[in-house]
């Protein structure tokens, strides 16, 4: 029986509770289970793994629940490799991909199963279905996902019990699998290398979740606007609860944490505290982003004026970043480095600050010494996907020294960002920040911008804040 709380106010379970509580209840089983759409492509990526690994057996978690405070817990988010290569969800499973002696493997999924009747586990304890809700049985998993399942709480006896077979293990996501293996660190990172490198390029019912996520994330943009004279009278906080409403009312949650910006917060990179003022006058920088129910996350930025219209400074700060985004853009096309499109961005930028007498020239000279990235901070994008940050553990030849393939899923996203106590700058261009960020996809002859419901010109902000700015 699981362990009750401390200072609960029950000190037991009686014999006749027990009963009553084990009987009177309708058969619950779901009948008419059908395959998830997503197995058949999570078939495809595990055959892909086990062709990177034959003769080794390969253990991917989906992690744990992790303590909140006392009995509550964060809400859980299974590990970004296991989702990908079964399509679930399950906290407290596993995917293991067992050798064969032709080099394949066979596949099978660890699950936690519904709780039983017979006895109390199913309304005692922290975890318990009557608390938490109903989990799926094996039978049903099964069928959703394409594979056997198992029974988890046996897994780690399992994995123990078979020997001399060389094992892998993704680290860090469930300490008892770790323990029963006993694997070796630096070959564990191997595999966590793969798994971020099967998810750079994105199959066709991946590309559709890139879509939902980016078409939730402009709706949700658009909802931000209608709703800015409410965040003036309010802060920025009204922003970060407009989106997120859009965001559980369509998808899964915000894929990161939203960045709601206003006037010199504008200028911090990562600004997630949200509880500034909005003032008209200033700039407003908003950085979100809709998770889809299939945990797949966009990523956008747009840089609006709270009264409506830039200023002068504002607008030149916004058209450069603009056009360095333009510039960036259109290195996006299959063939191309990965790095190209960050480097068009930040030499425009480069020209633009020498231009204004922010840095020392010539340019050429002052991008080689990156003397830039005291106003542009960052890189100019990344990889996206299950991951805000998508692909992060792949190896550097395969990502940042890689080139571009059709399917491939990033942000272009320049910035300028001129902090409140620059002294370096006028003091009019203090305190102004400005990133604009759009989602492409690699195609075969170029790329498409997946986010290009929402403005980006100057002008054309101007023109849709007119239009919805409540």
């Amino acid at each position: 029986m699981a362990k009750g709380r401390k200072n609960g106010l029950y000190e037991g379970v009686s014999e006749e509770l027990s009963r009553l509580m084990r009987t009177g209840w309708a058969d619950s089983e779901r009948r008419g289970t059908e395959p998830a759409e997503q197995a058949p492509y999570a078939a495809a990526r595990r055959a892909a793994l086990s062709a990177r690994f034959p003769g080794e057996r390969l253990v991917i978690p989906s992690g744990n629940l992790k303590t909140r405070s006392n009995d509550d817990t964060y809400p859980f988010r299974p590990y970004t490799g296991y989702v990908h290569m079964t399509g679930d969800q399950a906290r407290d499973g596993a995917l293991v991909l067992e050798p064969r002696a032709d080099g394949g493997h066979d596949a099978y999924c660890y699950q936690l199963p519904r709780d039983s009747r017979e006895n109390d586990e199913f309304w005692i304890g922290y975890t318990a279905e009557l608390w938490m809700g109903r989990r799926r049985t094996l039978a049903e998993s099964e069928i959703l996902l394409g594979l056997p399942c198992r029974d988890v709480r046996g897994a780690a006896a399992d994995l123990a019990a078979v020997t001399g077979v060389p094992t892998r293990i993704v680290r860090g996501h469930d300490p008892a699998l770790e323990a029963a293996v006993g694997t070796d660190e630096d070959r564990d990172d191997e595999l966590e290398e793969a798994l971020s490198e099967l998810r750079l390029v994105k199959d066709a019912w991946e590309l559709g979740e890139m879509r939902k996520a980016v078409d939730s994330t402009v709706r949700g943009f658009t909802d931000c606007v209608g709703e800015l004279s409410r965040a003036v009278a309010s802060s920025e906080r009204w922003i970060e609860g407009t989106f997120f409403r859009r965001a559980r009312l369509e998808g899964n949650a915000v894929g990161y944490g939203s960045i709601c910006a206003a006037g010199e917060h504008a200028t911090i990179m990562h600004w997630t505290d949200n509880d500034g003022p909005v003032r008209p006058g200033e700039l407003l920088l908003l950085d979100a982003g809709v998770e889809t129910h299939s945990l797949y996350t966009a990523d956008v930025t747009r840089t609006l004026p709270i009264s409506g219209t830039f200023t002068p400074v504002q607008r030149q700060v916004y058209d450069a970043v603009y056009e360095a985004q333009e510039a960036g853009m259109a290195a996006v096309k299959p063939g191309a480095p990965y790095r190209d499109f960050h480097e068009a961005s930040q030499r425009h930028l480069t020209a633009r600050l020498v231009e204004w007498g922010f840095i020392e020239g010539p340019v050429d000279r002052a991008y080689a010494l990156g003397l830039q990235r005291r106003f542009t901070m960052a890189g100019t994008g990344h990889m996206l996907g299950l991951d805000v940050h998508d692909c992060a553990q792949a190896r550097t030849a395969e990502y940042v020294d890689g080139v571009l393939e059709p399917g491939m899923v990033l942000t272009v996203e320049p910035g300028l960002y001129f902090q409140p106590d620059d002294l370096t700058v006028p003091e009019e261009w203090r305190g102004i920040g400005v990133r604009i960020e759009d989602d492409l996809v690699v195609t075969e002859d170029g790329h498409e911008n997946l986010s290009a419901g929402l403005p980006r010109s100057s002008s054309e902000v101007e023109a849709w804040m007119a239009e919805f700015a409540g």
